[in-house]
């Protein structure tokens, strides 16, 4: 299968998100082929699911960190996003790894992750999970279908969405640093509730660094995913950029969607 492949530099959260609907559209569109898309947050940056809630989040605490604030396109809970590394894979949705139900396409581009963290020296778990823990804002607290763990952990958080002919994957994989920090910026009704809730963070996540008890940088990462897709699901990669038009687009979607309260207070 013939992957364009884009390596972006760090950018804002808005950015980020507008970038990946461009991108599926172009795709679905049939004006770029299937793509892949690696990159990093700067500055750190809380995600919110397509249907989370903004009562979940304490915006004056977010603001004192300096952390930015945006709602993706896709599902899930909150993610904090800093000293990571972060993918995007764009596919038609007659693409044949995408055929069937969002699960059984998570099962089938989970081993091309998989199969990049092996290139690591690491071997992670992936299999269908029994019914999460109900009430957590946290997206790394509890693994879902397929989503990698390493001993028992959640090591890569992904989420899916289905549009404009295309299906959208992302997903984050944290490299190294307190996982644990997102719950700074988390509501809870008082300290007590918030340090349980690192707490629980800290036995049910991990990062990279700590699952091999080494510092991975992020060029490293990203490299040893591109060899994993390739070899796990066939893939041929193709370094490109961004089109003209998908550039023009996703200015377009930041300052009509991604930026505006509309859609990040919509609920």
């Amino acid at each position: 299968m013939q992957m364009r492949l884009i390596l972006s530099p760090p950018q804002d959260g808005i950015t980020n998100m507008a970038t990946d609907q461009a991108i599926m559209e172009a795709v679905g569109d049939g004006h770029v082929p299937p793509t892949l898309r690696l990159y990093r947050w700067h500055p750190a940056c809380l995600s919110l699911g397509y249907a989370q809630s903004m009562t979940d989040v304490d915006e004056s605490r977010l603001q004192s960190k300096g952390w930015m604030l945006v709602r993706r396109p896709t599902g899930g809970r909150a993610i904090l996003h800093t000293d990571e590394l972060t993918y995007s894979i764009s596919l038609p949705q007659d693409n044949p790894l995408v055929e069937g139900d969002i699960v059984t396409s998570y099962r089938r581009l989970t081993e091309g992750l998989r199969r990049g963290l092996e290139v690591l020296g690491l071997e992670a778990e992936s299999r269908r999970q029994s019914k999460g823990r109900p009430g957590s804002a946290v997206c790394f607290e509890t693994p879902s279908h397929y989503e990698l763990t390493f001993d028992g952990r959640k090591l890569i958080g992904s989420a899916q969405v289905r549009r404009q002919k295309a299906v959208l994957q992302h997903g984050s994989l944290p490299l190294s640093g307190d996982i644990t920090r997102i719950c700074e910026t988390l509501a809870y009704p008082n300290e007590w509730e918030r340090d349980d809730a690192r707490e629980k963070v800290r036995q049910r996540a991990t990062t990279l660094e700590h699952a091999l008890g080494k510092v991975i940088d992020w060029e490293t990462a990203a490299y040893a995913m591109v060899e994993g897709f390739a070899e796990a699901l066939g893939m041929i990669f193709e370094d490109s950029f961004l089109t003209p038009e998908e550039s023009l687009r996703l200015e377009q979607l930041r300052a009509e969607v991604y930026s505006h309260d509309a859609w990040t207070y919509k609920r």
